[in-house]
């Protein structure tokens, strides 16, 4: 079911001549760029670059030596093909791990089920050892003040584990209750994940929209003339929107996607959060006919000792897009906060 945002925007679509899918006459200087169609952005890569590797840009042989050894949803690479397992255990069929171990959540996948990508990201041409171009180290600078801190709390152990705050819904995490995706496959600061890294971007002369397959979550641009513009019709800070508040235009044959306001739940469980005086500008060019560079730059004062800056490419893809039937709600909630109680219950009559 679509919300009220999402309908008025969509039905604006409805009548508006679309670019999708252009392959010819997508880039001169000063004009728009076609962003118009399907596109992925699978790779290995990691937001940040992994500790013994120094150069950003690397070689054929240093990007499969990388991504051979790159870990897959908290398991080491290569582990997935051995992650069907029996209660009991067999010699060809390991024991299930012990409920509440630090791999019990992460053996709930086996290979069949992820499509992270197979290599390294590549941007124009290059393979890139982590998403973060700036600082030159690949790291985030992250301070050590007491509001940083609050936003570098572990939110992997329930995944880890499957222990956690099962108090009622709305303590569970956001991609649990199906929300909105998991791995900042949204943004802004867009990342592909464990799988469905695929992308729908639409223009029309007001809007740009970017429907992602995972979670089938839509980010709604509306467009505007030049940078002051969009900054004066900033929306309502009490909206405090999933995905915050996006208002895009066309500069220098970019797209610019400056965003502030983000829900403070996203922010907390999100791989790029701000606070409320941050905000993430996102730069989308078209580079050939088959590949848009990404850029987005954090900037806040409360969180990092200085703005940073990733990149990353979205690949042209043949589709399609699939339906991600992930619904607030679903069968698993109840099952989970029934779980809950009847612990609780056991526990009083001990």
């Amino acid at each position: 079911m679509l919300n009220t945002r999402h309908s008025v925007a969509i039905c604006k679509l409805v009548g508006a001549t679309l670019t999708i899918g252009s392959t010819m006459g997508w880039a001169q200087e000063d004009a728009r760029p076609e962003l118009g169609g399907i596109w992925t952005n699978a790779a290995l890569t990691r937001l940040t670059r992994p500790e013994n590797v120094e150069p950003l840009v690397v070689t054929a042989a240093q990007a499969y030596q990388i991504a051979t050894n790159t870990s897959v949803a908290g398991l080491p690479a290569g582990e997935f093909e051995a992650t069907d397992s029996d209660p009991a255990g067999s010699a060809d069929t390991p024991a299930a791990p012990a409920a509440g171990g630090d791999d019990f959540g992460l053996r709930a996948y086996n290979d069949f089920w992820i499509d992270p990508g197979s290599s390294l990201a590549r941007v124009k041409g290059e393979f890139r050892s982590s998403y973060i171009i700036d600082p030159e180290n690949g790291q985030i600078p992250r301070l050590e003040t007491p509001a940083a801190q609050l936003q570098r709390r572990n939110f992997g152990v329930r995944y880890a584990t499957g222990v956690g705050d099962m108090s009622g819904p709305e303590a569970l995490p956001l991609s649990e209750r199906c929300l909105i995706g998991f791995g900042n496959t949204a943004g802004p600061g867009m990342m592909g994940t464990l799988y469905n890294s695929t992308y729908r971007f639409v223009q029309t002369d007001e809007y740009v929209v970017i429907e992602v397959e995972m979670v089938h979550d839509a980010r709604i641009i509306p467009l505007y003339p030049d940078a002051a513009t969009a900054r004066l019709n900033q929306r309502p800070v009490a909206w405090q929107q999933w995905f915050g508040d996006s208002r895009g235009w066309y500069e220098n044959g970019e797209l610019i996607v400056e965003t502030v306001n983000i829900n403070p739940q996203q922010m907390e469980q999100s791989a790029v959060p701000i606070t409320a005086d941050g905000k993430i500008t996102e730069r989308f060019s078209r580079y050939s006919d088959t590949e848009i560079v990404y850029q987005f730059t954090v900037e806040d004062d409360n969180l990092y000792a200085q703005p940073w800056t990733a990149e990353l490419s979205f690949h042209a893809s043949e589709g399609p897009m699939y339906e991600y039937a992930c619904h607030e709600g679903n069968y698993a909630m109840p099952g989970i906060l029934a779980g809950a109680r009847r612990q609780e219950a056991e526990a009083a009559a001990q």
